[in-house]
């Protein structure tokens, strides 16, 4: 257990406490009502706990655990709102009827549970695009990485200045890929293969050849790229 979960739930089980000294030390009948509201009081305390898990704890990315303060809200809101109703209710315990606590209760009940899950929900799916997002703009980023590394392997002034054009040519693509660029972008892959090889070998001749293919097949990569979005 982290030492923010032991905060959070020392922080929880003091209003637990502080909720349960307010309400016993009230010199009130403790009737039907007062019993159902204490305990959808704590309740809504271990709600929270429970949100505060699912919001924050065993997330290992930055982002995922800021996606969760939607749902962290939700659960705040709800035990908040929990608290303070049954505290009316225990104050106006002997003028409620049961079913009309039982029945308020029950639906925010409900109504908080629900909204947590749909929260939880879109989080999966904002990560799930997320993780797309990443996998669709890796190629390229690949691709830009290993010509600029490509750079520094070289002496000749002619065939660097080739090799970092082509560089910046990377550098100012479209990132993002789909479906109907996998031929073309798997032809990049061979061909910056080929112009390592060309760098390892110094063959200053063929790195130019190399590097005006590539560049043409990138035009054309790039152009297939934009027609996609267009339709």
């Amino acid at each position: 257990m982290t030492k923010n979960s032991k905060r959070a739930l020392a922080a929880l089980a003091a209003v637990i406490i502080a909720f349960s000294v307010i309400v016993f030390i009230i010199p009130l009948p403790k009737n039907k009502v007062f019993w159902v509201s204490y305990l959808f009081g704590v309740i809504s305390v271990a709600v929270q706990a429970y949100v505060l898990k699912i919001a924050f704890y065993g997330r290992i990315h930055v982002k995922s655990k800021f996606y969760g303060f939607p749902i962290a809200k939700i659960g705040i809101i709800y035990m908040i709102t929990q608290l303070l109703l049954s505290l009316i209710a225990i104050v106006l315990a002997q003028y409620i009827p049961i079913w009309v606590v039982v029945i308020v209760f029950v639906f925010m009940f409900c109504a908080a549970f629900i909204g947590v899950i749909g929260a939880d929900a879109a989080r999966d799916e904002i990560e799930r695009q997320d993780r797309k997002h990443d996998s669709n703009i890796q190629c390229i980023q690949e691709l830009r990485s290993k010509v600029y590394s490509l750079i520094a392997q070289m002496e000749n002034v002619e065939a660097k200045k080739v090799l970092f054009e082509l560089s910046e040519a990377f550098k100012y693509s479209d990132p993002v890929s789909n479906d109907c660029l996998v031929d073309i972008e798997n032809e990049l892959h061979i061909m910056v293969d080929e112009l390592q090889q060309c760098v390892i070998n110094s063959d200053v001749e063929n790195i130019k050849i190399m590097c005006k293919k590539i560049s043409i097949t990138l035009t054309e990569r790039n152009r297939l790229c934009k027609l996609n979005k267009e339709h």
